[in-house]
C-alpha cells in the first residue's frame, strides 16, 4: 500500500515537472529564436542554428534613424510618464491609506473599474480632445496620457503598500512637530521602497511596450518611439527582415532589463520595519 502511494506521488511529481518544462519551453523558444536570428545572416521563422555567425544585423540597425532616435523618444516618453505616475500615485494613495472616509471604498472601486477599461475604447474621444487642446503630436501630451492611463492601477498598488506602514510611526513624527508632507517623504515612502519599485517597473514596462497610444497621438516620424518604429521591419507583401528585427528586439529590450537589474534588490527587500514600533 505504501509503495502504491509512493509510486502515485512520484508519478504526479513527474507529470508536474513535465508540464512545467513544457511551459518553460513555450517561453524559452521565442527568446532563443531572437538570440539565434540576430546572429544569423539568413534568419527566418525557424528556430535553428545560425548559418554562420555575423554582426551584420546589428550593424544595419545601429543608426540614428532606425534605433537611436526611436529609443531616445521611448526613454523620454516612458521615463517622464513613469516619474509623473509614481509621484501622482504616491500623493493620491497617501490620503486613501491614512484617512478614513465613506468615499474611500467607492473611490477605490472606481479606480479598480478604470484599470479594466480597454485603451482602445477611449482613444477616439481622447484623440478629439487632444486635437482641441493642441496636444496632438506632442511629446508632453503623450506623456500626460501615458501617466493617466497607468495611474489607476498605480494608485491601487501604492495604497496597498502604504497600508503596511504602521501609523504609529507617523504619529510619533507628528508629536515631534513633523507635518503630513514631511512624514510622507521621510517615513512612509522610505519604508515603502519595494512598493515604489514595483510601481515604477510595472508602469515603465507597460508604457515601453505600448504601440497603440503613441501610434495614435504622435504624427511626426521623428517623434515616434521604438515600440512604433519596430513596425518598419515588416515590409510589403509579407517580406520581413527577420535578422534585423531580432537584433532590434534585443536592443529594444535592454533598457527594461537594466531597469530591473538596478532596482532588483529593492523589489525583494521588504519593509524592514524591524521593531520600530516596539517599546
Amino acid at each position: 500500500m505504501a509503495r502504491t502511494l509512493a509510486a502515485r506521488r512520484t508519478g504526479r511529481r513527474l507529470a508536474a515537472d513535465v508540464g512545467l518544462l513544457a511551459v518553460a519551453a513555450a517561453f524559452a523558444l521565442p527568446l532563443l529564436w531572437v538570440v539565434l536570428s540576430a546572429l544569423d545572416p539568413r534568419a527566418d521563422l525557424r528556430v535553428k542554428a545560425p548559418d554562420g555567425l555575423t554582426l551584420d544585423n546589428f550593424d544595419a540597425i545601429l543608426t540614428d534613424d532606425v534605433t537611436f532616435t526611436p529609443l531616445l523618444n521611448s526613454l523620454l516618453l516612458c521615463g517622464g510618464a513613469t516619474v509623473l505616475t509614481v509621484v501622482c500615485a504616491a500623493l493620491a494613495a497617501y490620503p486613501l491609506s491614512r484617512f478614513r472616509s465613506r468615499l474611500n471604498r467607492p473611490f477605490l472601486l472606481t479606480i479598480l473599474f478604470a484599470t479594466s477599461l480597454p485603451i482602445t475604447a477611449i482613444m477616439v474621444p481622447v484623440y478629439a480632445l487632444f486635437v482641441r487642446v493642441n496636444l496632438i503630436d506632442t511629446m508632453q501630451g503623450t506623456i500626460f496620457f501615458f501617466a493617466a492611463s497607468q495611474l489607476p492601477f498605480a494608485v491601487w498598488l501604492m495604497k496597498n503598500f502604504m497600508d503596511g506602514v504602521p501609523k504609529e510611526l507617523e504619529e510619533a513624527a507628528w508629536t515631534d512637530g513633523a507635518s503630513s508632507w514631511q512624514s510622507l517623504l521621510r517615513i512612509v515612502l522610505p519604508l515603502t521602497g519595494p512598493g515604489v519599485s514595483v510601481v515604477t517597473v510595472f508602469s515603465f514596462v507597460m508604457m515601453w511596450g505600448n504601440f497603440f497610444v503613441p501610434f495614435m497621438l504622435l504624427l511626426t516620424p521623428d517623434r515616434m518611439p521604438a515600440s512604433v518604429s519596430i513596425n518598419e521591419f515588416f515590409g510589403n507583401r509579407g517580406m520581413v527582415a527577420y535578422g534585423q528585427l531580432a537584433a532590434f528586439s534585443i536592443v529594444y529590450s535592454t533598457p527594461v532589463i537594466l531597469l530591473y537589474v538596478l532596482i532588483a534588490r529593492r523589489l525583494g527587500g521588504g519593509f524592514a520595519l524591524g521593531g520600530a514600533v516596539k517599546g
